[in-house]
């Protein structure tokens, strides 16, 4: 249990004033109905040790999805000075961009629900999944290396999908400054045979029905309809990114007793931003992050095939494209205005996604006038939300909001809870069809392992830093 002072500002922002070392105040999104699960592990505490690091604007900030993590709190969001502000491998997290990839056909239900079993199979017997499994393509080390510095692009040019589907991908699924020659031979090795795959844990492949609209504008943007089948994918960087996390934690951490300031964590390890550790783990990171979306972008070709063959439709009648991608264990630069200036930081998201507003440069075209879809997974077989960046968020929280419903069960917990069910007859009897690769997958992704995301995106929707657009039904989900 957490004895981090709380103060209360208003119904959706909690504040901890800074004592002792910290350089900044953290700062909650909750409800006095969420409290009890902040409190319930350490996660106010992790926010409070983010805030002593140098060079960290504004606050040490967290989602209502936030849990216990490595160093930073899942749902933690951070931003530093360049000049004298720190990265560290535990604001990212192990699986460097793991994302959400969202879907839209032309299908509705009443078109596939004679059909749901045959595609939920066919999906689960063309998607690679489960721990360490391997995709169907080979890649030398020097192929390799060309997928960490093109990421989707790489995809794209050898017939995985089109450039409409970069143009739909958060920075166009590439992120600059990628370096191969600074990724370890463990973590090349690793990555060789797992692109395209989707992983094991809470990573999954879902078809679900858009069953609520909340905004029309922004749904319409979207490209998104009542009863519409969507397909949501989550997924990361695999054993590829998990190494890289690894090998700079563990070469951060032989450094603390050479930092010239203290930390309150030895999670924290951390180096400066224009040190030349600082600038080696950003490029490895950014490997990672290009992995991570070349995988999403084989994962979605395949799905798209999958529908046509199993439905014996064209390519047309499905229609299947791409609505955003959206990654959420990222740390990257971006520009703001703080105190009246625009300053370029680098912020840290992890278990948190982007939500730029509306009018930013960065969004396509298309959603420019309603702000970056947001994709928000909830727990297996209850769905998803979309939702739309806002300028509260930009100002506020560096662009930033939740990312999904938040653990509130660990994995051994889960299993425990879980002893003798049959979890996949349970989704069942909701009208979810659930296939994985094992029994331990489901029984460590029960529902009740979760917090409600209904009330986590009711919190960010009602606080301002992201708008709700629409609810999915989930009635198909693939896991490892």
């Amino acid at each position: 249990m957490s004895d981090i002072r709380l103060e209360k500002l208003d119904d959706y922002r909690w504040r901890i004033p800074p004592v002792g070392g910290m350089r900044v105040p953290g700062l909650i999104y909750s409800s006095d109905s969420m409290l009890g699960f902040i409190g319930s592990d350490q996660s106010p505490q992790q926010v409070a040790n983010v805030a002593h690091l140098p060079g960290i604007l504004k606050y040490s900030m967290a989602m209502p999805d936030m849990h216990w993590g490595y160093g930073f709190p899942i749902g933690g969001v951070a931003a530093f000075d360049l000049d004298d502000g720190v990265i560290s491998p535990g604001g990212v997290g192990y699986d460097i961009n793991c994302g959400v990839r969202l879907m839209a056909t032309r299908l509705f239900f009443d078109d596939i629900k004679d059909r749901l079993y045959d595609l939920v199979a066919s999906l689960f017997q063309t998607i690679p999944t489960g721990v360490g499994s391997k995709g169907n393509l080979k890649l030398s080390v020097s192929e390799e290396k060309k997928v960490l510095r093109d990421g989707a692009q790489w995809a794209v040019d050898r017939g995985f999908g089109d450039t409409n589907d970069l143009a739909m991908t958060e920075d166009r699924g590439v992120m600059d400054g990628a370096d191969p020659d600074v990724v370890s031979d463990r973590a090349l090795e690793r990555g060789k045979q797992q692109l395209g795959t989707l992983g094991s844990g809470n990573h999954f492949l879902e078809i679900e029905v858009v069953e609520t609209i909340f905004d029309e504008t922004a749904a319409t943007a979207l490209g998104l309809k009542l009863n519409q089948v969507v397909v949501v994918i989550h997924s990361g960087s695999r054993g590829l990114g998990y190494q890289i996390c690894d090998d700079y934690l563990a070469h951060m951490v032989k450094k603390i007793d050479k930092l010239d300031f203290p930390l309150p964590d030895r999670q924290l390890a951390c180096a400066y931003l224009d040190s030349n550790e600082g600038r080696q783990y950003l490029a490895a990171m950014a490997c990672a992050a290009n992995y991570a979306w070349a995988n999403r972008q084989m994962l979605m070709h395949w799905t798209r095939e999958t529908f046509e063959r199993t439905l014996k439709k064209s390519p047309r009648d499905i229609g299947m494209r791409l609505i955003y991608d959206v990654c959420h264990n990222i740390a990257k630069i971006e520009e703001f205005f703080i105190d009246g200036k625009s300053r370029k930081v680098c912020v840290h998201r992890k278990g948190a996604t982007r939500a730029l507003p509306p009018g930013h440069p960065a969004l396509p075209d298309r959603y420019r006038p309603v702000g970056q879809p947001v994709l928000i997974p909830g727990d297996m077989g209850t769905g998803s939300y979309v939702l739309v960046g806002t300028e509260k968020a930009f100002l506020e929280t560096f662009g930033s909001t939740c990312h999904g419903a938040g653990r509130v069960m660990s994995r051994a917990q889960a299993k425990k809870a879980s002893r003798g069910r049959s979890i996949a007859r349970e989704m069942k009897d909701r009208n979810v069809i659930v296939m994985a690769t094992g029994k331990g997958t489901l029984q460590e992704e029960i529902p009740e392992a979760y917090k409600d995301v209904d009330s986590v995106v009711d919190i960010v929707h009602k606080a301002g830093i992201s708008k709700k657009v629409a609810r999915l039904r989930a009635v198909g989900c693939i896991k490892g």
